[in-house]
């Protein structure tokens, strides 16, 4: 059934947005498809199917202010309010080690993974606290990277860490505005992005190993659980992984 139920997804036109942001829509929520794409957020919407709730796409690149306010105004002209963001948006760099990765390319993936997060968060936030009635939900795409890196990922596994305390002072900031705020922290989904893993890719002791995966569509339940809360409950951290991926034991 639908709802009055409105949640923004970033990086929705591929992956684990695309996937949550079906999810969603599928279960009544008015879904914004955020990205920088128009093609694959049109594409993405058009895979989801009909439904009762109502889709739209917007094209926003993330790591722009002025893009991230106007859709956020975009969005509260379309549904008149904001009740659940996703933040999704993500990019790594290929495995090197810190002396090998150049400073735009630090740049770049702070740019999507923190900055990103955090001007998405303040104009969510911003519309959460002024709406009728009050509050919201606001979770964040942290990855067992935040607790464990893999080798030669410091520009990614740096913001991952960087998430971690997003959520936790979002978290705390939001209580008297009941926005609640949390992280789901996800392991080998396997999504375009995760192909190489069931190939071969680097382990800690410098091997190569195929990793298990799981399906994206796992991850997407998760959320939609999660966003599915009354205010006055949060999952605060969430890991979802693949059950067989070497990520809990010895490296």
């Amino acid at each position: 059934m639908s709802s009055n139920r409105v949640a923004v997804i970033t990086g929705a036109g591929k992956g684990i947005g695309k996937a949550v942001a079906t999810a969603l829509l599928r279960d009544g929520w008015n879904t914004v498809f955020c990205g920088r794409n128009r093609r694959a957020l049109d594409d993405a919407i058009t895979d989801a199917g009909k439904t009762d709730a109502r889709a739209l796409a917007v094209v926003c690149d993330v790591t722009k202010p002025d893009q991230v306010d106007d859709m956020f105004e975009t969005i509260t002209e379309a549904f008149g309010r904001v009740d659940l963001l996703f933040n999704n948006a993500g990019m790594g760099y290929k495995a090197s080690t810190i002396d090998e990765i150049p400073v735009e390319a630090w740049n770049e993936v702070v740019a999507v993974n923190l900055t990103g997060s955090f001007l998405c968060s303040r104009a969510a936030f911003a519309a959460m606290r002024r709406q009728e009635p009050m509050g919201g939900r606001i979770i964040n795409n942290g990855s067992v990277s935040a607790h464990a890196p893999r080798p030669g990922s410091v520009p990614y596994t740096a913001t991952k860490h960087a998430i971690t305390g997003l959520t936790k002072t979002l978290a705390l900031d939001g209580r008297p505005f009941d926005i609640a705020c949390g992280q789901i922290d996800i392991g080998n989904a396997l999504t375009e992005m995760a192909v190489p893993m069931t190939v071969g890719v680097q382990q800690a002791d410098g091997s190569i190993a195929a990793e298990a995966v799981m399906d994206v569509a796992r991850v997407a339940e998760a959320v939609v659980y999660m966003a599915g809360l009354p205010l006055d409950a949060n999952v605060l951290f969430m890991t979802v992984m693949a059950t067989k991926m070497p990520y809990v034991g010895r490296g």
